[in-house]
């Protein structure tokens, strides 16, 4: 019962493809460009709204071109593939501008979420199909180890039929400054990566609940601090749920810190369980998997590798589509139709919370 739990991402033939990055933030500096270097991808220039970090940024990662402005970056017609990493609120407005060279973009490898609501992101996927750019979307999660080997296991059929999953998060994120304007907070920014590694495992849910209280620590005003979701699916009877506790106790105010991720499928030949290494970040903290199957008598198997999400895993996404653009196929499962019925589970996740329902996501399916 050893089984191979490849979890690394299939590369392309030429990992020469010209990039250009828009953003010089922390997930751009520290996690893309780390992992696109380790992987020897070819990030050529950069651009972001203040040209000093900017410059730092390139010379950080050793980029040859820096520009004033993203305008500018997007009409260099080098450039091939746009890496965006922006706020959400900003990345509509980018695509906008990069579908008007489409002579040379063919690929856009841009940020989750993808747009401030569903309705941002199903016109960002309208744009690039009607000017022919394959468009992907960083839901990088999918793309952590421990992730990525679980759905092996799914696929292998050594589990049997999913029974029950859960993801429990006691983490407490760095809130980025640009949140304080958005009027929302956990949802679309935490929850949004446990929503979609349910997809990415399970498919698509028939309905969800969901249940949110204000983080007390989180100072602007937000309504989905800790956020507590079940998903339904009615023809497996599968049941998803997640808790996603941005409070994790008063840690931050001088108490014992019990901090972490854990997910837990149970099925009816067997059982996995893991752990996410991203709550020690910086430190490297590879994420973990553990499995059993009614086979084992009883044994446990433990796959440990070194690799780590945060940055590592960044490099999948990319690889992706890159891989997309030389064989002419969608990308392989983070396409912006794909990501379009994430989008649709968090906007049915808020709507659930705000009229305490089970609210089912093909609502927005159907309208966009």
């Amino acid at each position: 019962m050893e089984l191979e739990l490849n979890f690394s991402p299939r590369m392309p033939e030429n990992r020469d493809i010209p990039i250009g990055c828009i953003g010089a933030g922390f997930i751009m500096a520290d996690c893309h460009l780390v992992a696109y270097r380790a992987a020897g991808f070819n990030p050529l220039a950069i651009a972001a709204r203040s040209i000093e970090k900017a410059r730092a940024v390139a010379g950080r990662h050793r980029i040859p071109k820096v520009y004033a402005t993203p305008e500018e970056l997007l009409e260099d017609p080098e450039i091939r593939v746009l890496d965006i990493a922006v706020p959400p609120d900003v990345q509509l407005s980018i695509v906008r501008q990069a579908v008007r060279h489409g002579d040379h973009i063919r690929g856009i490898l841009a940020q989750k979420p993808l747009g401030a609501d569903y309705n941002q992101a199903a016109e960002i996927v309208r744009l690039c199909r009607e000017a022919g750019i394959t468009l992907a979307v960083n839901q990088n999660m999918r793309y952590d180890q421990s992730v990525r080997a679980a759905r092996a296991l799914l696929d292998q059929g050594v589990l049997g039929e999913p029974v029950l999953a859960t993801i429990e998060m006691r983490a407490i994120p760095h809130w980025m400054p640009w949140q304080e304007r958005q009027g929302w907070c956990t949802l679309r920014i935490m929850s949004i990566h446990h929503l979609d590694t349910f997809r990415f495992w399970f498919g698509d849910p028939d309905r969800i609940y969901a249940s949110v209280r204000p983080d007390p620590r989180t100072r602007f005003s937000h309504t989905d601090g800790i956020c507590l979701y079940i998903l339904e699916y009615d023809r497996t009877g599968l049941r998803a749920a997640a808790w996603d506790d941005v409070w994790s106790g008063p840690a931050r105010e001088g108490a014992g810190e019990d901090i972490y991720i854990r997910w837990r499928i149970e099925g009816t030949r067997g059982l996995a369980r893991g752990t996410i290494g991203w709550p020690r970040y910086p430190a490297r903290t590879p994420s973990t998997l553990d499995y059993t199957t009614v086979e084992d008598q009883g044994k446990w198997h433990s796959p440990r590798w070194e690799a780590v999400w945060f940055p590592d895993a960044f490099a999948g996404p990319l690889a992706e589509l890159l891989c997309s653009l030389e064989t002419g196929a969608a990308p392989e499962s983070l396409s912006g139709t794909d990501n379009l019925g994430t989008m649709a589970l968090v906007e049915a996740a808020y709507s659930s919370y705000q009229t305490h329902t089970a609210v089912s996501p093909a609502k927005w399916l159907k309208e966009s």
